[in-house]
């Protein structure tokens, strides 16, 4: 016999997701502690799985609770929608958008303000990271939409620009200048390989100066004109500029800004979000985007 899982529960397994913890997320749902373990107990049970590890101070989620909360996610927005399309003329859920830090500015905000100006119901969840985890939560349903820099035209995906990679210093900086060329990025930067690869056929040494998971760090290391490091053109953060062409260093690869949409059947929510994210880019819309721009 097929297993039915309580919606309440998943409801309290994705909140302990997003907070990290139980008695946090016992306080947004206004339960108590107890009653939320209880419905954790009762989920794991159901599945005769373990969702949770408990330690002394803090709740993680398993590779197990990871993969249900994905499920969960997709299950309670279709619930979430079936109701309010029922109950109410207005339109409401939730929808996640995940963009790479480094393209966030200049256009998300934009785009952000006037969706909320659209579905004020509508719950966005922004998530910065990098483009092979953002793939990775696509696939496993967490987003609806999201962005990418790929160098290449991908099956599957609609491409918004193409934007060629710059060098990046600080404003009157002379960084540029020293030998090894000192370099600042994140460990999981897809621009890093090319650029070393870029640096290595034209004979030029580097060095990695700067290694951070925090993209500000990175940012604060270059403005301080302590490295230099590579970004899409027209992305620039405070403080930074283009390295001058007398710089010496060589031509980069362009990147596409590509945007992926979940499977299945676009929510009203969704097909308008990916509509300001064409505009925002330049894209040329339909006449039913325009008419839904209109009103």
């Amino acid at each position: 016999m097929s297993r039915v899982l309580d919606l309440a529960a998943l409801r309290s397994l994705i909140t302990i997701a997003e907070l990290g913890g139980v008695t946090r997320a016992a306080n947004v749902l206004n339960l108590t502690q107890s009653a939320v373990s209880m419905q954790m107990k009762r989920l794991e049970e159901s599945l005769d799985v373990k969702l949770l590890n408990r330690q002394a101070r803090s709740v993680t989620l398993t590779s197990a609770g990871e993969q249900l909360v994905g499920y969960a996610r997709r299950m309670l927005e279709l619930n979430d929608e079936a109701v309010t399309r029922l109950t109410t003329q207005d339109y409401e859920g939730r929808l996640t958008l995940g963009v790479p830090h480094d393209i966030v500015y200049p256009h998300i905000p934009g785009v952000m303000q006037r969706f909320a100006a659209e579905f004020p119901r509508v719950k966005v969840h922004l998530v910065s990271s990098y483009t092979m985890n953002l793939l990775k939560q696509l696939e496993n349903g967490a987003c609806d939409v999201i962005l990418t820099t790929q160098e290449a035209r991908v099956d599957g995906a609609e491409t918004l620009a193409t934007l060629p990679m710059v060098w990046i210093g600080a404003v009157n900086g002379q960084i540029w200048r020293q030998r090894p060329v000192r370099l600042a990025f994140e460990p999981n930067c897809l621009f890093r390989a090319p650029v070393q690869a870029a640096l290595e056929s034209a004979g030029i040494p580097w060095d990695l100066a700067v290694e951070a998971d925090s993209s500000r760090t990175i940012e604060a290391s270059v403005a301080a004109d302590f490295a230099m490091q590579v970004m899409l053109r027209g992305t620039l953060p405070e403080g930074c500029s283009e390295v001058p062409d007398c710089a010496g260093l060589p031509a980069l690869p362009s990147m596409h800004i590509n945007m992926y949409r979940r499977n299945g059947t676009p929510s009203p929510a969704v097909e308008r979000v990916q509509a300001l994210l064409r505009a925002a880019y330049g894209v040329p819309i339909g006449p039913a985007e325009q008419v839904a721009a209109a009103e």
